[in-house]
């Protein structure tokens, strides 16, 4: 079994005692009951041309082992405003990336920038708990997801007002995900089974991207060179988390990936 699959069970038992019917109107109810959050893809367009940049707040890892582990979710949403990030990133699974939902609802109440629930996605209920939290998007992995669970994923994130990150590692993902109606596509240039690193994968998929599509380079993005080759390749943002994480200037490091 390769990392993704175990992760990707694992989930699904984790919420198997939440499951339940979750209809459109609720979720709109509790969009509406939400405080008002900024656009997610409209700031993965900046107007300058440059490189967007989504901060994650990652407290570990299966790759990486411990990075931050007692960070504050609040405290360090606030540095990424203060390093003029344009979105966050909150892991919200526990198991493997030790994050919660209360980091969400606690960074997005401290921050107004656009954040993205990065979780392991398989149910509607897990849209309605994003759009409680705070979230103004949730995350779609392709590969991880039958057909049926990423319309009832898609449609769900669109009756709660929510954007949507699919993510892809091949290119028959991103013609799943163009199926889908996607408007935001990730290349993660982590391959989720080995954790092998090849940022060649943002090169090869992105210069493939329908135009309307907004391009995002994911994960092994440390460095300005890095950004350059996401850059080069056609994205429009990097989605950056343990460099960050690790970085005791998140702000000089930012500037350096739009450089």
């Amino acid at each position: 079994m390769d990392k993704l699959t175990e992760i990707m069970a694992r989930k699904r038992r984790e919420i198997a005692g939440q499951i339940r019917a979750v209809t459109e109107a609720e979720l709109a109810r509790a969009a509406a009951a939400a405080p008002k959050r900024p656009s997610f893809a409209d700031a993965l367009r900046r107007a300058d041309g440059t490189l967007a940049v989504i901060a994650e707040i990652k407290r570990r890892s299966p790759s990486a082992g411990e990075i931050m582990a007692s960070v504050s979710a609040p405290d360090q949403a606030r540095r990424y405003l203060a390093a003029a990030a344009d979105a966050l990133s909150v892991l919200t699974d526990e198991r493997y990336f030790g994050g919660s939902l209360d980091d969400l609802g606690l960074a997005s109440a401290a921050v107004a920038m656009p954040c993205l629930r990065k979780d392991f996605m398989v149910h509607p209920v897990q849209v309605l708990e994003a759009v409680q939290s705070g979230a103004s998007a949730i995350l779609i992995i392709v590969r991880a997801l039958s057909d049926e669970e990423i319309t009832a994923l898609h449609g769900a994130a669109r009756a709660a007002g929510l954007d949507t990150l699919f993510e892809i590692h091949l290119e028959a993902e991103l013609d799943r995900a163009v199926r889908h109606g996607a408007r935001i596509v990730g290349v993660n240039n982590r391959d989720l089974a080995t954790f092998q690193i090849d940022l060649g994968l943002s090169e090869t998929l992105i210069p493939k991207f329908p135009k309307h599509v907004v391009a995002v380079s994911e994960s092994g993005i440390t460095t300005g060179a890095d950004a350059a080759r996401a850059r080069a390749a056609g994205a429009h943002a990097i989605l950056a988390g343990e460099g960050l994480m690790r970085a005791q200037d998140p702000g000089a490091l930012i500037r350096e990936f739009r450089r």
